[in-house]
């Protein structure tokens, strides 16, 4: 087994809160990050897809394919956008890292026909990052959409 990693960044802005929490139960929860305003991050992504090394190609996946699925289906929308208000796949969820990975994967997972995703690793910044690596029941909740391999 090979992991193949494509490591991207992106600028985006959020406001985490709960919609049903009332204000000082917002700011309690999530601080500083509350802001009405929002604030921003350079986030860094790296995807990684595992499977084995194709005999005619030597590669687990194309990385450029790859690079244009991230692109197209992700960066094109979330950079330099706010996640709480320009970005359609967030509407209704709180913006945190974790949903954040959580919503790319379910993206991503469905599209990567040779070798499978293994990981999605979200950095906020150089000391804040998440790590998904998705559920088996994810993959049979999708509708099938441009794919790569």
């Amino acid at each position: 087994m090979i992991y193949i990693t494509r490591k991207v960044e992106f600028c985006a802005s959020h406001r985490l809160y709960n919609p049903d929490f009332p204000d000082d139960k917002n700011a309690a929860v999530f601080g500083l990050c509350n802001n009405p305003n929002g604030h921003g991050h350079n986030y860094c992504m790296e995807v990684t897809v595992k499977g084995e090394v194709d005999p005619e190609t030597g590669m687990v996946l194309d990385l450029k394919a790859l690079k244009a699925l991230i692109n197209e289906e992700i960066i094109n929308k979330v950079d330099h956008k706010n996640f709480n208000m320009d970005v359609e796949f967030m509407k209704g969820v709180i913006p945190t890292a974790e949903n954040i990975a959580i919503k790319f994967w379910e993206i991503l997972e469905p599209k990567i026909q040779r070798g499978q995703l293994h990981e999605i690793k979200l950095y906020e910044s150089e000391r804040n990052f998440v790590t998904y690596r998705g559920t088996y029941s994810e993959r049979f909740d999708r509708e099938p959409s441009r794919t790569i391999g």
